[in-house]
């Protein structure tokens, strides 16, 4: 049996790459679009329903799952919305608050509601190995990250790269708000010990590289992930989505739950 899918965001790089592939994937039915109303004439012709919202779609899509990749207030009314009718939503798009956040757990006891900064299986499991890395190396070891994006991207430093920052700051007891540093610039002193840093590297067509320094006496560790398409996240989004449909409310899932 097929996962029918709506896509929020269809006209948008990543819509439209999780769009053809879930025309070429059997196991996936394309069941709607929704873009804004200056872009959702771009997607007349497509042989599913489109609409300008999310509200407007969902009930022409009986049972599908709706996976947006979009900005954080287009992904938040997602959520509104599916919750409404305890729909399930898969959600890519990184750059919310905190506060964002918290709504979106509390729409989770709602409706089933995933969400991940990154959905590469790769990026997944550097969140379980890093922190056995950093408690393994010790304290002596300072860790800095570079992150560089393609020069569309809004948010600073990116989702994943926030999200690794945070395991690697509870490995070491801290928590990252407390410790992150995204900008170093004439006389700063001495690196602290109690340090993190996060830089941000915009430019080109760069889907996405992260690299996380260990830095301690006389030697250096460097663990780079590589995103070489889009397609890497999309085909993790519909991996999320086929698994999300047979979840319940409760919590705000993310992907550690499908390994």
């Amino acid at each position: 049996m097929s996962t029918s899918i709506i896509v929020v965001g269809a006209n948008g790089r990543m819509g439209r790459t999780i769009s053809q592939l879930v025309d070429a994937e059997p196991a996936f039915n394309l069941a709607g679009m929704v873009d804004s109303k200056e872009h959702v004439g771009k997607l007349a012709g497509s042989p599913c329903p489109v609409g300008d919202s999310l509200a407007a779609v969902l009930p022409q899509a009986p049972g599908a799952v709706t996976i947006d990749f979009t900005a954080p207030a287009v992904s938040l009314q997602s959520a509104r919305t599916v919750a409404e009718s305890g729909r399930a939503l898969v959600i890519g798009t990184t750059g919310f608050t905190d506060a964002e956040k918290d709504e979106l757990r509390e729409l989770a006891k709602r409706a089933p509601i995933f969400w991940s900064s990154n959905m590469s299986i790769g990026i997944n499991v550097l969140y379980k190995i890093l922190p056995e890395l950093t408690r393994a190396l010790g304290d002596t070891y300072d860790i800095e990250m570079v992150e560089l994006h393609h020069n569309h991207k809004k948010d600073s430093p990116s989702g994943t790269a926030l999200t690794l920052g945070e395991c690697l700051a509870e490995a070491r007891g801290w928590k990252l708000n407390d410790v992150r540093c995204s900008s170093r610039d004439g006389i700063i002193g001495e690196r602290p010990k109690a340090q993190i840093g996060i830089q941000a590297i915009r430019g080109g067509d760069v889907v996405g590289v992260h690299t996380v320094y260990f830095m301690g006496p006389g030697e250096r560790i460097e663990v780079t992930h590589q995103a070489h398409s889009r397609e890497n996240f999309a085909q993790g989004a519909l991996r999320a989505a086929a698994w999300l449909a047979g979840q319940k409310p409760g919590k705000l899932y993310g992907m550690q739950d499908t390994f």
